[in-house]
């Protein structure tokens, strides 16, 4: 039948390419021959195994590289966050030898505190390196190793020089210079040798070429925490509570420790070391004389004014809280003037506040200490951490 132009022709079923009449009315689309479906199932199969491989090739690297760094920080945060209990184990083999007994240089056994005699016959003197107002010393040399050997300076000091032995012979530990040997009735002593000297040497050290690596606030807060553990040690030491009196002024503070060979700090001078027993209601004074000036703690000042004249028997007595009034003037010389050492104090501000409050204010030697270390732990994982934020 004709139909006019221009008029649509009606749909039939069957007669669109690639449909087929659909029982329920409209098409169907037909399925694709057999080896069509297989070949696009092959190229899918294709694209997703090369991508696969790629990304493969691309996150193990990227996965593995991460790993390490992470597990790098993790061991250096580790490491740093508890170096200060490590740090300090200073002459170790003072562990290793009984009491009475020392090991020097490649000696392999413990070889018995020296007697007058064997001083006599086996230590020759070489030169004279320091004075002091009780002891002058001597380098000397015993079996090849550089040794310490300490004489009396004049006889009214005998007391003091035999009080600094008998402490030397009983707190022997790794805060304290190693004693080898002692002549009681010609007054001498000798002890183990550090070539740095005192601490007052520090900055001068530290300013060697051979040095410079070391200076960093790192190092320097390693020894101010070794500072606060003689302290401590010292405070807390198995014959009771201990006070260092040779302590005036900043320089005389500092020339009553050591700097060792290896960085740590040992106390060498223990000349004027009184007792104190809180419990037995016996305090201290550091000597017979009237004490001046800022550094020494406000009860070791002469209370009554200048109208009146100093009386020592006047003088009421303190404790070992002296010691803690000083710590941060003495942590302020040994952290110095490096990159880094005035963040150090900024986190040290509350805890040297506390040091120059009243003596009954004060925090204990311990208390200084743990903050010491968690301030050390604090400012390492600062430094370690945002390194590897960086990396990643």
């Amino acid at each position: 039948e004709e139909r006019r132009a221009g008029e649509r022709v009606p749909f039939r079923a069957g007669t669109h390419r690639g449909a087929e009449p659909n029982p329920r009315g409209g098409l169907r689309q037909a399925p694709p021959p057999e080896n069509l479906k297989d070949d696009y199932c092959n190229m899918e199969k294709k694209s997703y195994d090369g991508k696969t491989d790629h990304m493969q090739k691309l996150i193990s690297p990227t996965l593995f590289l991460l790993l390490v760094v992470l597990l790098v920080n993790l061991l250096l945060y580790q490491y740093f966050s508890n170096v200060y209990f490590s740090y300090g184990q200073t002459n170790a083999e003072h562990n290793l030898c009984p009491h009475g007994y020392f090991k020097l240089g490649t000696l392999k056994n413990c070889t018995p505190w020296l007697s007058c005699e064997a001083i006599k016959r086996e230590v020759r003197k070489l030169k004279r390196v320091g004075e002091g107002a009780v002891k002058r010393v001597f380098l000397s040399e015993w079996k090849e190793n550089k040794v310490a050997l300490s004489q009396l300076t004049m006889p009214e000091l005998q007391e003091d020089f035999i009080h600094g032995l008998h402490m030397l012979k009983s707190l022997q530990s790794k805060y304290v210079v190693k004693l080898l040997g002692y002549c009681e009735e010609e007054f001498v002593v000798l002890t183990e040798y550090h070539p740095f000297g005192s601490l007052k040497n520090l900055n001068e050290i530290l300013n060697l070429p051979k040095y410079k690596y070391l200076n960093t606030w790192y190092n320097r807060f390693l020894l101010a925490i070794d500072y606060v553990s003689v302290i401590h040690y010292l405070h807390n030491s198995p014959l009771g509570t201990f006070v260092m009196c040779d302590s005036s002024d900043l320089d005389k503070v500092l020339s009553q420790y050591l700097l060792t060979s290896n960085f740590h700090v040992v106390v060498n001078d223990l000349d004027a070391l009184p007792l104190v027993n809180k419990y037995a209601g016996e305090l201290i004074k550091c000597g017979h004389r009237e004490l001046q000036g800022e550094f020494v703690a406000p009860e070791q000042l002469w209370p009554y004014g200048e109208e009146t004249s100093f009386e020592d028997s006047l003088m009421p007595p303190y404790d070992e809280m002296t010691d803690i009034w000083k710590i941060p003037d003495v942590s302020n010389f040994l952290l110095g003037d490096v990159d880094g050492s005035d963040l150090v104090r900024f986190h040290l501000f509350d805890i040297h506040l506390a040091c120059k409050k009243s003596p009954a204010e004060r925090p204990s030697a311990q208390k200084v200490l743990d903050t010491y270390r968690k301030v050390l732990a604090l400012l390492v994982r600062e430094t370690v951490m945002p390194s590897t934020r960086d990396m990643l």
